[in-house]
């Protein structure tokens, strides 16, 4: 079966441990992006934390894009978002812990369970602190909204839009 280019269907998924400040930042952002109304039928917004065997097993189920919501420890100040495509390449090898959350090691094994790595990116953000401790600290507080705009970007360009409706298509038809 062939899937039709309006039917892409894309998974955003928020990891990250809630009880670690600043590594909640994914959790909060899918959250955040559930309560709206933006996100497409195609599009799953779902909160792993650190359920990574979860996040390997929803991945067998043929989504067309992965879009990985995280805390990124990637050198920029706190706060800083980025936003990265990943490839089988970038990840390497991990071992796998099914009792937690290592993404590269969650991605990296996705092929002993029978699937493939879909088109994927990372949406990140410079955690300044990952000691325990519940909510996010300021700087990356203030990023979850420029967070939720990468997202959105990222699904507008992996799922197609809709067909718009022509002036024709809005009358009423007679039979």
């Amino acid at each position: 079966m062939t899937k039709e280019p309006d039917t892409a269907r894309v998974l955003v998924a928020g990891i990250g441990n809630l009880f670690l400040g600043d590594d909640g930042f994914g959790p909060e952002v899918v959250r955040r992006l559930a309560l709206g109304d933006e996100v497409p039928p195609q599009v799953r917004v779902v909160d792993y934390g650190i359920r990574g065997m979860h996040l390997a097993y929803d991945l067998l189920d043929g989504y067309d894009a992965l879009v990985l919501v995280d805390a990124y420890p990637g050198g920029g100040a706190p706060g800083e978002v980025t936003v990265l495509r990943i490839g089988v390449e970038d990840l390497g090898s991990g071992e796998f812990d099914a009792h937690g959350m290592n993404p590269v090691a969650v991605l990296a094994n996705l092929d002993q369970l029978g699937g493939t790595l879909p088109l994927t990116y990372l949406v990140g953000c410079t955690p300044a602190g990952v000691e325990e401790g519940i909510g996010l600290g300021e700087a990356v507080d203030s990023a979850v909204p420029e967070a939720m705009q990468a997202v959105h970007t990222l699904i507008r360009q992996l799922v197609p839009a809709l067909p718009t409706a022509s002036v024709n298509s809005t009358r009423p038809r007679r039979f």
